[in-house]
């Protein structure tokens, strides 16, 4: 049986769902954005998650309820909640896949070692014989070891050059910073026109493989 990733499970609750309330539409799809940008953090219990507005700068704690303006207007649920239990929803499917086969990151490392970071094999990627971390699954696992903050900024960019840091803070107080770069030639020609975004990517993946000790290279990270 294969198992399935967690924007595969997303994208699929938020169809389901939008084709099920279809006032709630928009809304749905403002939450998973909300998801998929990393902007909401749940608390170790999973009864609360503390959610980054749109804004940048304010964050509100979710648990049934939010305090936006939103949420005391309207009698339907804010686009807060909704990204709360899309969460919680996809985290329920995913721990509910009948199989779950795990990757070694070090071969050197006895399976039995409870220290040992392990990667589900849906966010591995093969490419010319050699295994890479995927960026969604490096922040899914994060998330699941008490990320509460993952910023990312531009240092510079000139036409040829763009360089980026990150900074992730965990709930027990630990914080990790890294730095990259891209430029139009590393990168896909998908992105080349927005090389930068593809710095802010690699900065925070490498933040993200510095926290979980995860030894090998991530997807965004390898040069085109």
């Amino acid at each position: 049986m294969g198992t399935s990733t967690f924007l595969d499970i997303l994208s699929i609750e938020v169809t389901t769902l939008q084709a099920q309330h279809p006032i709630l539409a928009d809304a749905l799809g403002r939450a998973q954005a909300i998801v998929t940008d990393g902007r909401l953090f749940p608390e170790d219990d999973g009864r609360r998650a503390m959610v980054q507005s749109s804004d940048g700068a304010t964050w509100y704690a979710v648990n049934g309820q939010c305090p936006c303006k939103a949420s005391q207007h309207r009698e339907e649920p804010c686009k807060h909640r909704l990204a709360f239990r899309l969460y919680q929803k996809v985290a329920d499917r995913l721990a509910e896949e009948e199989e779950r086969w795990t990757v070694d990151l070090d071969p050197d490392v006895p399976a039995s070692v409870p220290e040992a970071v392990r990667i589900p094999p849906q966010f591995i990627t093969e490419l010319h014989g050699k295994a890479f971390v995927q960026y969604t699954g490096l922040l899914a696992l994060a998330h699941e070891r008490g990320l509460v903050s993952l910023k990312a900024r531009l240092i510079s960019v000139t036409p040829e050059l763009a360089l980026a840091d990150a900074e992730a803070v965990f709930a027990d107080g630990r914080t990790f910073t890294e730095a990259a770069d891209a430029t139009p030639q590393n990168v896909g020609p998908q992105v080349k026109a927005h090389f930068a975004r593809m710095a802010l990517t690699r900065a925070k993946a490498r933040c993200l493989r510095d926290a979980l000790n995860i030894g090998i290279c991530s997807l965004e990270e390898v040069e085109a």
